[in-house]
């Protein structure tokens, strides 16, 4: 979501400003907001012409240790693969994460060029690289050692579907009630048992991106970058497929989509029967999550365009995937 710079929020651009000087490259460089979800995001330009990109993470959402863990992958990522990922950039005392108030964090990028790709355009070769990615991710994940504190969310069925969920409570959000909310909590009940019964073995289960939607992609002609793993963890790796459908999931283009996805992905990575029977499942796991986000937060655009159907149309999935 891109926010006018003249949008006021005083406060975090005052600490933003008055915080760059912890970085050599950045100091004396001007914020501009950018982006607004789980964390602000600031595009720092420097009197020389040089861009940054500064992430300020929401208060008390991912501590320390969880954040220098997700930069930990990005760095390893950028030495083992060829996937065009950000490049977080030390301080001047060469610390990735630096506190700029008692337990608030920061993190310096460099700056990426590109665009972000809209769901009306044809999406299916841009499904294609990200099938491609995930399944790179997937591997990579397999043989990388993890450094020793290494923390990270976890996107199961409880993290999710609880009414603590990582991103808050499905049944919170709006129009969630009357005939909406029984089929929401039938389809709650039966997302448990089939990931239950799915299990969480290596081969299905481990660290994912999991938000590798059309707004975390920078698009350049043929170069695609990946942004914003500020939401990976532990989870399905299917997961990482239904996350990329995010708020287009009731898009025509959708089978095709998947097809394309799936396709590039077989050719690095296999997959068995049991987990392409699981796509749909993992669909609306994801739907219950942004449907929970949506509850926790109303302030955003993003939240605040979906909010009036968002509960409605995931209903009618429901009734499909329980009338198997």
């Amino acid at each position: 979501m891109d926010i006018a710079p003249s949008d006021p929020l005083p406060e975090e651009l005052s600490l933003v400003a008055g915080s760059l000087e912890r970085w050599p490259v950045a100091a004396g460089g001007t914020p501009v907001l950018i982006n607004l979800s789980e964390n602000h995001t600031f595009r720092i330009d420097g009197a020389n012409g040089a861009r940054h990109v500064l992430r300020l993470h929401r208060p008390r959402y991912q501590s320390r240790t969880a954040i220098g863990s997700e930069l930990a992958w990005l760095e390893a990522i950028t030495d083992d693969t060829e996937i065009p990922v950000p490049r977080p950039i030390p301080g001047a005392d060469g610390e990735i994460v630096q506190e700029v108030v008692p337990d608030r964090f920061a993190a310096l990028f460099a700056f990426e060029n590109g665009a972000e790709p809209q769901p009306d355009a044809d999406l299916v070769p841009l499904f294609a690289t990200l099938g491609r990615y995930a399944a790179t991710l997937h591997n990579h994940i397999a043989t990388w050692q993890q450094p020793e504190k290494f923390v990270r969310p976890i996107w199961d069925a409880v993290g999710i579907l609880e009414a603590s969920g990582l991103w808050g409570d499905w049944r919170k959000a709006p129009h969630v009630e009357g005939d909406t909310l029984a089929t929401l909590a039938e389809l709650d009940a039966a997302l448990r048992a089939d990931l239950r019964a799915y299990g969480t073995d290596i081969d299905r289960f481990g660290l994912i991106h999991a938000d590798m939607r059309l707004a975390n992609l920078l698009v350049d002609g043929e170069h695609t970058v990946l942004l914003d793993f500020d939401d990976s963890g532990f989870g399905w790796f299917l997961y990482d497929l239904a996350a990329s459908l995010s708020f287009i999931e009731t898009s025509p283009q959708v089978p095709a989509l998947i097809r394309a996805w799936l396709g590039a992905y077989m050719e690095i990575r296999p997959l068995k029967p049991e987990d392409l029977r699981m796509i749909d499942t993992l669909i609306l796991l994801r739907r219950m999550a942004l449907l929970a986000w949506i509850g926790s937060h109303g302030e955003t655009d993003l939240a605040r365009a979906h909010a009036e159907r968002f509960a409605l149309d995931t209903a009618t999935m429901a009734r499909k995937y329980l009338a198997r």
